[in-house]
């Protein structure tokens, strides 16, 4: 007899487990969705997103980068490798710039570092690739990433003015 009734207790908080989940089941069917489809929807990005590095432009159309390679010095990783000369009007630009995109970190230091904004990381976080060369940025590939991105690029830079 005592073991019917331990039975039916232990059937009775069973069903009322069951019965409770179900009734949970009814109430999220009922909340409205959090799940992006993620090609079709993206979410928000903040401001301060650290994504694919790009190399600015003045207005003029001349690189802001004016090789004073404090990037390349402050990058933990040593992902930045950076050749400079000097032009026949007396200022350095660089004729090599180069980022390993496979060591970099994403820490941000070479964008706070630059003293003229010309090394940013851009919103762009879609950049997969087949081979690990496709990873080894040249000077062409960054300067071509912020002629892309200028206009978000001077936007966050614009909204995080205050945070630098």
């Amino acid at each position: 007899m005592l073991y019917c009734v331990q039975f039916g207790r232990r059937v009775i908080r069973l069903v009322s487990a069951t019965v409770h989940g179900f009734f949970l089941t009814l109430l999220a069917m009922f909340k409205p969705k959090v799940t992006l489809r993620y090609p079709h929807e993206k979410g928000p990005l903040s401001t301060r997103f650290r994504g694919e590095h790009a190399l600015r432009r003045y207005e003029s159309g001349e690189e802001r980068c004016i090789a004073c390679k404090l990037c390349e010095a402050i990058c933990p990783a040593q992902a930045i490798t950076i050749e400079a000369e000097e032009r026949s009007d007396g200022s350095r630009r660089t004729t090599r710039y180069d980022i390993d995109m496979t060591k970099c970190i994403y820490c941000g230091f070479c964008q706070e570092a630059c003293p003229v904004d010309a090394i940013v990381e851009g919103p762009n976080f879609e950049y997969s690739t087949e081979t690990r060369e496709e990873l080894m940025y040249n000077k062409e590939k960054l300067l071509a990433n912020g002629d892309i991105w200028e206009e978000a690029l001077r936007y966050r830079i614009k909204k995080n003015q205050p945070y630098y």
